[in-house]
């Protein structure tokens, strides 16, 4: 019997090894889950990054700028959730957009591609572009101009921008670019349908918006396939900028790291 128990011993001894190294499995296996549900849930009901790699909502937003996109201002409906499952339509505690408001919304032209573009037009509300300029119900949108620049665009090509100040009502005020005349200068009038909102890029002459019905752009956007809204650039890098070459690291934008993209009162 003695010379059993070392032996008996030492089995105990492993299966309460292999017993401790299951529970530290699961222990693992559950935060893992755990953590992949927070993070789920925190990029479905709070926020979720976007990357900007166009320039049609220059000088707001730069190619390069990671976004931070709130999903609760609007509520939430199936475009807020991975991969736009079909859950359903409207929205939860949903809300209009105010205009002014920068918003990231599916685009029903682009099956799984998202447009970042800045709202114009609520509603019932009647929009028209003549020579540039944006009339909301008859009245103008009050602009002041501010200079002339020279901006390369992703593909390399070089243009030159009137920069305006456009200021709402209520004395909120965003800038946008006007290059050389284009087809959609003159648009309208065109009546905003209800669930819907007339959005514009700020770099005006280089933006497919809702100006360009399908195919060709988004056309009227529904308030139920808007992500959220863009409320701040959380970080931007310039083109030549990776992660896999830390030589490259410096070339950061510190001036537009964490700038926040409400549009300003005046």
């Amino acid at each position: 019997m003695n010379g059993a128990d070392p032996a008996r011993t030492r089995r105990a001894r492993r299966i309460g090894r292999a017993v401790r190294r299951v529970r530290a499995d699961q222990r693992l296996i559950l935060t893992l889950v755990l953590a992949a549900v927070l993070a789920l849930a925190m990029r479905t009901l709070v926020f979720q990054p976007f990357t900007i790699p166009s320039d049609s909502m220059r000088p707001a937003l730069e190619p390069g700028d990671y976004i931070a996109v709130s999903k609760w201002p609007y509520g939430w409906s199936r475009a807020s959730l991975p991969m736009s499952p079909p859950v359903g339509s409207g929205r939860v505690f949903g809300r209009t957009p105010q205009r002014g408001d920068i918003v990231v919304f599916a685009a029903a032209h682009a099956a799984g591609s998202a447009y970042v573009k800045r709202v114009i037009g609520l509603p019932g509300d009647m929009v028209t572009l003549t020579g540039g300029m944006v009339f909301i119900n008859g009245e103008p949108t009050p602009r002041g101009l501010l200079g002339e620049e020279t901006h390369l665009a992703p593909d390399g090509a070089l243009g030159r921008f009137s920069r305006w100040q456009e200021i709402l009502g209520d004395g909120r005020a965003w800038d946008v670019l006007q290059g050389a005349p284009g087809a959609y200068d003159d648009y309208g009038p065109v009546l905003v349908p209800q669930g819907h909102v007339f959005v514009l890029g700020d770099n005006r002459s280089r933006s497919r918006d809702s100006r360009a019905a399908p195919p060709e752009g988004p056309g009227m956007v529904r308030i139920d396939s808007i992500i959220g809204r863009a409320d701040r650039v959380l970080v931007s890098v310039r083109p030549d900028f990776s992660l896999w070459r830390p030589w490259t690291w410096a070339r950061i934008r510190p001036s537009r790291t964490l700038a926040p993209l409400d549009a300003q009162p005046r």
